[in-house]
């Protein structure tokens, strides 16, 4: 069932999503600073590229550092991504089909809000991240 909500996110939105995360992440590393919301950008386009049978868990060791470039992001850019992600969300649940979908998008907003001392791991493994 995954293989199949996968396939078909991909063919409806992960691959237009993978697309923008990935050029804002490349935009990003253009910079010594942005390097590490690049990256976290990466994470959050693979993530949007096939989300069914992932979770997004914290990471154990992410310090103050991930803490204030939280903040940053959110500033800057997560208060809008969430959004979008809310908006795009209650669209897809509008039709049946899209239900899932939906519910996927709106598993996009936490990583998207305060991506930085995240990962993403597998649903089946949740607690076996590091």
């Amino acid at each position: 069932m995954k293989a199949i909500l996968n396939v078909i996110w991909l063919v409806l939105c992960g691959f237009w999503l993978f697309l923008g995360y990935m050029a804002a992440g490349l935009l990003l590393c253009v910079t010594i600073v942005g390097i590490p919301f690049g990256l976290a950008a990466f994470r959050i386009g693979l993530y949007a590229l096939w989300p069914f049978g992932q979770t997004v868990v914290d990471r154990r060791d992410a310090g103050a550092a991930s803490c204030v470039g939280n903040v940053l992001w959110l500033v800057l850019a997560g208060w809008w991504l969430a959004l979008g992600h809310v908006v795009t969300g209650i669209a897809l649940c509008v039709t049946v089909i899209g239900i899932p979908l939906g519910i996927a998008n709106f598993k996009l907003i936490p990583v998207s809000l305060l991506p930085l001392g995240k990962e993403i791991v597998p649903s089946d493994r949740p607690f076996a991240a590091r």
